[in-house]
């Protein structure tokens, strides 16, 4: 597993939101749903999107902007504009003074908004859940990234646009796919680029050794990995494989795989039927009691209580 896929390995979408949007000027809308990411791309006009934090970015057809949660922002036709509307926790949507708009601004399937042949038209895809394996690829993202037409031209953005609208058999399913694929596309550009400023672990996928120690780590975390046993497999000395690691990565071959156990078993504990047991099987520990202990140790929660609080949230 590579940690672009990592990023949607755990609750890779799983009935994520999507929405088309159309508006028509002045419009503001206030997104505070605490949605831990947003992909929305404009397909006709311009729309603003206005951090609290930050410079607003415009965005015109094509462009595809990236949203990190949970911190607030605004999407607006003018970042001036005072919002109309108010996006909650639950796709709740509502005026300030508390009006529900969901049925007042509903335009058919998929579709909300202010005129049914507004200026503007967005697709916006939510992921709704925040999992432990993103974690490591989230933190290396900006609070708001922005790529233009010409960096992202995907033959994905016309296709979701198509889809969007559709109500048939699995189309759940379908848009979830494309949200991810869009998603990973917009990454992969994103990345490329010199002010990405892309996280050492990833920087270090690109060299022949530690990648391949990385991807070994990453897709088999189960295996009774010892620095030796890389080493054989990416055939180099033990010093040598684990100081070109630590230099490249940032911390030790064990330790990171030790985080990235940690990371994998937090997102399994979100699934209800999966039992403590076989998520320490499945990460490489011998035993619940094994798992218990270093989860306890490096999150400072046990395995229970951290299920427990992903439940509630």
């Amino acid at each position: 597993m590579d940690p672009l896929a990592g990023l949607l390995n755990g609750p890779r979408a799983r009935g994520a939101f999507l929405l088309r949007m159309v508006m028509d000027p002045p419009w503001s809308v206030r997104i505070e749903d605490r949605a831990p990411l947003c992909v929305m791309t404009v397909a006709r006009g311009e729309a603003w999107v206005v951090p609290d934090r930050g410079e607003a970015r415009r965005l015109g057809p094509g462009d595809v902007a990236v949203v990190r949660g949970p911190d607030p922002y605004t999407v607006a036709g003018d970042p001036a504009a005072e919002p109309q509307a108010w996006i909650l926790p639950g796709e709740v949507c509502r005026t300030a003074g508390g009006e529900d708009l969901a049925e007042r601004m509903a335009l058919g399937v998929r579709t909300w908004g202010n005129s049914e042949h507004g200026a503007t038209t967005m697709l916006v895809g939510t992921y709704r859940m925040d999992g432990e394996i993103s974690r490591r690829l989230l933190d290396a993202l900006p609070p708001l990234l922005v790529l233009g037409r010409e960096r992202c031209d995907s033959p994905l953005l016309p296709w979701l646009g198509e889809e969007i609208v559709k109500e048939e058999a699995g189309q759940t399913a379908v848009l979830d796919r494309l949200l991810d694929l869009l998603l990973i596309s917009v990454l992969r550009a994103w990345f490329a680029r010199p002010e990405a400023r892309a996280p050492a672990w990833y920087r270090a996928l690109g060299d022949p050794v530690v990648g391949r120690a990385l991807r070994l780590l990453q897709n088999n975390p189960g295996h009774p990995w010892t620095v030796a046993l890389l080493a054989a497999e990416t055939g180099i000395s033990r010093a040598v494989l684990a100081r070109r690691f630590t230099e490249l990565v940032g911390e030790p071959p064990m330790a990171y795989l030790t985080g990235w156990r940690l990371d994998l078993a937090a997102d399994l504990l979100r699934e209800p039927d999966a039992t403590l047991g076989a998520v320490a099987r499945r990460v490489g520990y011998g035993s619940s009691f094994a798992l218990s202990a270093a989860f306890k140790r490096v999150r400072g929660v046990s395995p229970r209580e951290h299920r427990s609080a992903a439940s509630a949230g």
